[in-house]
């Protein structure tokens, strides 16, 4: 039997490969189609968090047609892609299968583009019927969300610190942690004798947001019980430094674990992440009168069908209708 081309040598960044399996075979037998591959997610996809799930997503189709005797880009077939759609739903949730499918479709358009190979296989195949008409991100009332932020013991540094943090992420509806702690002291400022945040979101996009006077409380004191005001371009919200002996910029896994160390804390048994706090900011927002338009520009949402996922009011209607029940 003749054997393939052996594999191009490139070395593969190693943030890419992170939790990904073994190279993309199938990417990588011809020198074209491998620099090809890598310029997909180097040049052309910036988020680290879509260059690595996208990555993976390759590399798991190339085991898939591996298996299938498809070691040459030229022999995917429509058949194909859609029988590794096939595979991922019994394990995956609708999502993620999607995610996987544009994947695949998105890197196999860059290979046209880049005359790798004449069309895409990837359009015949269609994913999973998936329609969300409803948030699920956990959210907590208004009186949780007090008991939550009552709960934090502000005797300490780090008390002060996870104050501020599940502060602003309730009051500005920021659209990810991440936004929030990439956030230097100097993007907390004042502006017309309020403070202001400014927020990182993707894409390179700045979305700056007036704090109330609770939010302004809670970031002075932490900032001078930290002593961090001269510091303006240093991370606003540090880790202690008790693992590593330096303090560094937290991560969104440190954020995650704050929210449910607090939570359980405060006897929430409702399981919340970095998500919640945004959720619950704008449902309160929307319970509280406040109007679709106004909440999808403080979101910085570009469709009000996102906005939309986090109207939780018709949930407490239902609610009240389902208690009429008097056996």
């Amino acid at each position: 039997m003749t054997q393939g081309p052996a594999l191009v040598e490139l070395t593969i960044p190693q943030d890419l490969a992170a939790g990904a399996g073994a190279p993309p075979a199938l990417f990588l037998r011809e020198a074209r189609a491998a620099e090809r591959f890598f310029d997909f997610f180097t040049a052309n996809i910036h988020n680290k968090h879509t260059q690595r799930a996208y990555y993976n997503a390759a590399c798991q189709f190339s085991e898939f047609c591996k298996e299938r005797g498809v070691s040459d880009l030229a022999q995917v077939k429509p058949v194909h892609v859609a029988g590794y759609v096939e595979s991922l739903l019994p394990g995956f949730a609708k999502p993620t299968v999607k995610q996987h499918l544009a994947a695949i479709r998105m890197l196999l358009d860059w290979l046209v583009v880049g005359q790798v190979i004449d069309v895409n296989p990837a359009h015949a195949a269609r994913g999973p019927k998936h329609v969300v008409t409803k948030g699920r991100t956990p959210v907590l009332d208004r009186e949780e969300a007090r008991a939550l932020i009552a709960a934090i013991d502000t005797s300490s540094l780090v008390g002060q610190r996870d104050r501020a943090l599940v502060g602003i992420m309730i009051h500005t509806f920021a659209l990810r942690i991440a936004a929030i702690l990439q956030m230097n002291v100097g993007d907390y400022f004042n502006q017309g004798r309020r403070g202001w945040v400014r927020l990182h979101e993707m894409g390179g996009k700045e979305h700056e947001a007036p704090c109330v006077s609770k939010l302004e409380g809670y970031l002075d004191a932490y900032i001078a019980a930290a002593g961090i005001g001269e510091d303006k371009d240093g991370p606003l919200f540090r880790t202690t430094g008790r693992s590593t002996g330096v303090p560094h910029r937290m991560t969104q896994q440190d954020g995650y674990r704050m929210i449910g160390r607090r939570a359980r804390q405060a006897g929430i048994k409702t399981r919340i992440g970095n998500h919640s706090m945004r959720a619950t900011g704008i449902t309160d927002y929307l319970k509280s009168d406040g109007t679709l338009e106004h909440a999808q520009i403080m979101a910085a949402h570009s469709s009000p069908r996102t906005t939309k996922f986090y109207n939780r009011r018709n949930e407490e209607a239902a609610l009240d209708e389902y208690e009429k029940v008097r056996i």
